[in-house]
């Protein structure tokens, strides 16, 4: 029946499964964020696809037998059957519609697929609040906002949380007197925005956003209409541009410590980088790592005092002051090679770590944007005290706004005013 989707446990597997014809499988696990993104994603496809493909779904804690046999180890992950046959692709984390609808897409015949394209009509979700970005900012104004009984949609292109969520530790948030876990942290204000009546959107695909018309199209056919919007889409990583980065990207070359440092227990590492980010997390990365270089381009660290005290005294940790990287060059499967200039006498050497992580500051995330937004040089939005951007009914907050400090502390207090404002414009 089409839409139906079924659960089943490890010993329905071969009949389910491999006798079962066409089929994805969905392998989840309760308290998963990832796959409360993926559920509404699965059930919609269910009702497009369903008469032709099998919908199945396994709890994996429950079934870890046949989980670790087939090598998922994370939920949500989703696999592809034909006739007993287990495909090559298979998707997990935080997944798109368009990727699952691409893999089912390629187990049928191209006139079934047209036919069933058809299917698909376009909706429109109305609401009071559109919150684009799901970080701390995001989630603070989607928290006043839904507690104040205003209806408010949050759209992110991946899950909620925001960067903080690959920060290993903060330490420095009001309310915590031990280190927490970014993870924990974005996690708890997240579960916090769905307590309170926040809808999300989360892992979604955003077409245009369209700022006079306060709309944002989802997924390629969803429109969510508002009567405000609070852009908090925040920043990324800025790329150094050197060459070999972007294609040994997530291959020995990384942008986040908490993802990556336990790959390299007991090898050697180089840091691009002086600021606070780069040292800091240089600290977390000795933690696994035998050896860290952090290579910067001027002649002292540019981190607050105390990390460059933790990160002077430490015995894996060298550094390499007035240098910067060339090219990324990679060796095999596990050695990277990093050419690096002195800046002083332009001389070039190479070294040879086993993977790079860059710490090289952020840019403004700045989406598909329809509409004269003021910005400065840089491209982060301008506001006012109140986070209203030069648009009627626009706000920005958080680290895509033009602003002389950017921590977690700052985009909750942005978050806040401008629910706050949006809250008595509304009313």
């Amino acid at each position: 029946m089409a839409g139906m989707i079924q659960e089943i446990t490890a010993d329905q597997y071969g009949t389910e499964v491999l006798q079962g014809g066409k089929v994805i499988l969905d392998f989840y696990s309760t308290e998963c964020p990832p796959c409360e993104a993926l559920a509404s994603k699965y059930e919609g496809l269910s009702r497009v696809f369903g008469e032709d493909v099998r919908f199945l779904k396994i709890f994996r804690q429950g079934n870890r037998g046949l989980a670790d046999s087939l090598g998922v180890a994370s939920s949500p992950t989703l696999l592809f059957y034909v006739d007993g046959k287990l495909l090559d692709d298979r998707l997990s984390g935080g997944i798109h519609r368009s990727e699952i609808a691409h893999r089912l897409e390629q187990m049928l015949p191209d006139e079934r697929v047209e036919e069933l394209r058809k299917r698909i009509s376009p909706v429109t979700t109305e609401c009071e609040a559109l919150i684009l970005g799901g970080g701390p900012a995001g989630l603070t104004a989607g928290i006043y906002l839904a507690q104040g009984h205003v209806k408010t949609v949050l759209v992110d292109t991946a899950l909620p949380g925001g960067f903080v969520a690959t920060t290993h530790q903060v330490s420095n948030y009001p309310g915590f007197p031990d280190a927490l876990n970014g993870y924990m942290l974005s996690h708890f204000m997240s579960e916090q925005a769905k307590k309170a009546g926040v809808i999300f959107r989360a892992a979604a695909e955003v077409g245009t956003v369209n700022f006079q018309k306060k709309e944002v199209l989802l997924d390629g056919f969803e429109t969510v209409r508002a009567r405000t919007v609070v852009i908090a889409t925040g920043s990324s990583p800025r790329p150094l541009g050197v060459p070999g980065e972007k294609e040994h990207r997530g291959r020995g070359i990384s942008y986040c410590a908490t993802c990556d440092a336990k790959f390299y227990e007991g090898k050697d590492v180089v840091v691009i980088g002086g600021g606070n980010s780069a040292v800091e997390e240089s600290l977390f990365i000795a933690r696994f790592a035998r050896r860290v270089t952090i290579v910067h381009q001027f002649a002292q660290l540019q981190a607050n005092k105390e990390a460059q005290k933790q990160a002077f005294e430490n015995p894996r940790i060298d550094f390499l002051f007035e240098h910067e990287p060339r090219a990324f060059i990679r060796h095999g499967d596990m050695d990277m090679e990093v050419t690096v200039e002195n800046l002083r006498d332009h001389t070039v050497a190479a070294l040879r770590p086993h993977g790079v992580f860059i710490f090289a500051g952020f840019i403004p995330n700045v989406l598909p944007f329809q509409g004269d937004l003021q910005r400065d040089k840089s491209g982060y939005i301008i506001t006012d005290e109140k986070m209203r951007t030069s648009l009627p009914g626009v706000y920005a907050v958080g680290d895509i706004r033009v602003k002389p400090y950017r921590q977690i502390t700052t985009a909750t207090a942005d978050g806040t005013i401008a629910a706050i404002a949006i809250s008595q414009e509304l009313a």
